[in-house]
């Protein structure tokens, strides 16, 4: 009973957590929809007369990206430590960033990552920032807009901001100082001097635009689409959603929004005490589906003579969790770490995290981290550890007499669960006293699981022997004999196939049950034994560091297993004995 009670338990939390994460897991509760103001039209694109409202009742949307000219203009180069890339003269988007510090495979002499790319490139990916006027007469700059630059051979770089202007010839002059930092983000003031004669009401806005829907072709592991936060709740719609929907909207004070891939975001956000309303869209573009995710900020009045200025920002970065943690703090981000998916248990995940990165920095390596991790795991549940094989090493005595009792009230239910349950407590025996460790693993299993699938630090992790990749599936295979016969695996047959590491995996958990007392029912001990089986073909295709954490576990618990079995029969050999 306590073996399938015990397998049972690792059966369904593996359905839970491979299941629930992607189909069911509830997320952050979404601020209601806000409608558009009543009377209100669609505003124009940028650089083109509006059509919104008067200032009573601004659109809550920003406006539809302007397509950019099929052959860009002059371009400024963006070079930091972590970034390169350029920025267009015309029209001032983010629309050429690399990320120089990450490859696309392990391989060193691969391409980096190329996070944005222009409207002209083959999968369109860029920030877009601009204003929307409550006068339609009223000249804005867009996406055919030449900006102009006192420096324009000059670099922008974590050192040398970037100073663009432009004159819309009405009086109006905008200006756009671009600073980089260290890393990921650029920090973006627009500013707007009156030199006419009348008042101008503008609404600054941010978009971030991509064509075509965008998945790493994993296992679904980590959300990857339209993400942002605001009133301190994260928001997550997938593609096929805003697809569906066409449109959403939110408002708050403060926030980002942007879009999410596996390991890298891109999001744009104004100043954390600006009142901001964001919206998630999409249209079909000529047959292509376009995604667009903005905010608007609150409209500013600039009178004659005046100048004002608003502060905004743009990440393009890889999705590391101590650099989100700052950004969190400064400038503010909200919530600004939930870009990464660590799932429901998040308060679970991180501290685990943090737990591995100590024990790499300690031991010189991930994969010994999660050894590492295992070993603490194991010596912090010792003592229940140690109830629990005792339990279930009287339950093993107990099973020829459960037999009997078995074939004796076999057409008598009742009678057997009475005569069952009055052994259990003759003996001091609780069937279900084994279950609590594996409940507690549950959790410890989900919060590595969730670790070694979204966080960039696992991504290209080595280990020992022919694991390069810890976030990957083990790239071995018992149909080529794990490398040994010169032939690749077609990929009609992947899914049988089987790497080195899951079938240890599977050994472990074999013999772990066979130390474990079975089922007095054949057939049910028939079935447990399948389940190591079962969930070897499981967790095969999973991350390869989650497979060395569950077989180490499962050796440990053998090695701990079959102390206390030797200790119990030397104990009883005195007792034999008289």
């Amino acid at each position: 009973m306590d073996n399938r009670n015990t397998v049972l338990a690792i059966a369904l939390s593996l359905v839970i957590l491979l299941g629930w994460e992607y189909f069911f897991a509830p997320k952050a509760p979404p601020p209601g929809d806000v409608p558009p103001a009543a009377g209100v039209t669609a505003p124009a694109t940028p650089g083109t007369a509006a059509t919104t409202a008067p200032i009573a009742a601004p659109a809550t949307a920003a406006p539809q990206a302007e397509a950019a000219p099929a052959v860009s203009a002059k371009r400024v180069k963006i070079a930091t430590p972590f970034l390169q890339g350029t920025l267009s003269l015309t029209g001032a988007r983010f629309d050429d960033i690399t990320l120089v510090t990450y490859r696309e495979t392990l391989d060193p002499a691969s391409p980096p990552i190329m996070l944005l790319a222009p409207a002209n490139a083959p999968k369109p990916y860029y920030t877009e920032w601009g204003w929307i006027a409550s006068d339609s007469g009223v000249a804005l700059p867009g996406a055919t807009t030449e900006w102009s630059t006192a420096t324009p051979d000059s670099a922008l770089t974590e050192t040398t901001p970037l100073v663009l202007t432009w004159d819309n010839g009405q009086g109006l002059v905008f200006t756009r100082t671009i600073r980089a930092d260290k890393q990921y983000l650029f920090t973006v003031e627009q500013s707007v001097a009156n030199m006419s004669e009348r008042a101008v009401t503008l609404y600054p806005y941010a978009a971030v635009v991509r064509l075509d829907s965008h998945s790493s072709g994993g296992l679904g592991l980590s959300f990857e689409g339209p993400i942002g936060a605001f009133n301190n709740q994260s928001k997550e719609i997938k593609y096929a959603d805003l697809k569906k929907k066409g449109r959403e909207t939110v408002e708050s004070v403060g926030g980002w929004i942007g879009f999410s891939d596996h390991y890298w975001l891109s999001a744009v956000a104004f100043d954390p005490a600006v009142k901001i309303s964001g919206s998630f869209n999409y249209s079909d573009q000529a047959g292509r589906d376009r995604f667009q995710t903005d905010l608007r900020a609150d409209a500013i009045t600039v009178a004659p003579g005046e100048t004002k200025s608003v502060l905004g920002y743009v990440f393009a970065g890889a999705k590391e969790l101590g650099l989100l943690d700052t950004y969190t703090q400064t400038p503010g981000l909200m919530q600004f770490d939930r870009a990464i998916d660590f799932g429901w248990y998040w308060f679970l995940t991180i501290p685990f995290f943090h737990i591995l990165r100590w024990l790499n920095l300690a031991l010189g390596n991930f994969g010994l981290a999660i050894l590492g991790l295992a070993l603490m795991v194991r010596l912090l549940m010792f003592p229940i550890a140690n109830k629990q094989y005792k339990t279930m090493n009287k339950m093993k005595k107990l099973t020829p007499e459960m037999k009997r009792l078995q074939e004796r009230y076999k057409d008598d239910r009742t009678k057997l669960n009475q005569e069952l349950m009055e052994l259990y407590k003759r003996e001091k025996a609780n069937p279900l006293a084994g279950c609590l460790p594996i409940l507690v693993q549950i959790p410890v299993f989900y919060a590595l699981y969730k670790v070694l699938s979204v966080t960039i630090e696992m991504r290209h992790a080595p280990f020992y022997g022919w694991i390069h990749d810890l976030s990957a599936p083990d790239p071995t295979s018992i149909l080529n004999l794990f490398g040994l016969l010169p032939y690749d695996i077609p990929s009609f047959l992947h899914y049988i196939s089987i790497g080195a590491w899951p079938l240890i995996m599977g050994v472990t958990m074999f013999l772990q049950q066979k130390l474990s007392p079975q089922p007095a029912d054949q057939m049910q001990a028939r079935i447990m034994m399948l389940m190591p089986i079962i969930i070897t073909f499981v967790l095969a295709p999973y991350a390869a560091g989650l497979v060395i954490y569950w077989a180490w576990s499962n050796t440990l618990g053998i090695l701990q297993q079959s102390i206390l079995l030797k200790k119990d029969r030397t104990a009883e050999a005195p007792k034999a004995a008289t």
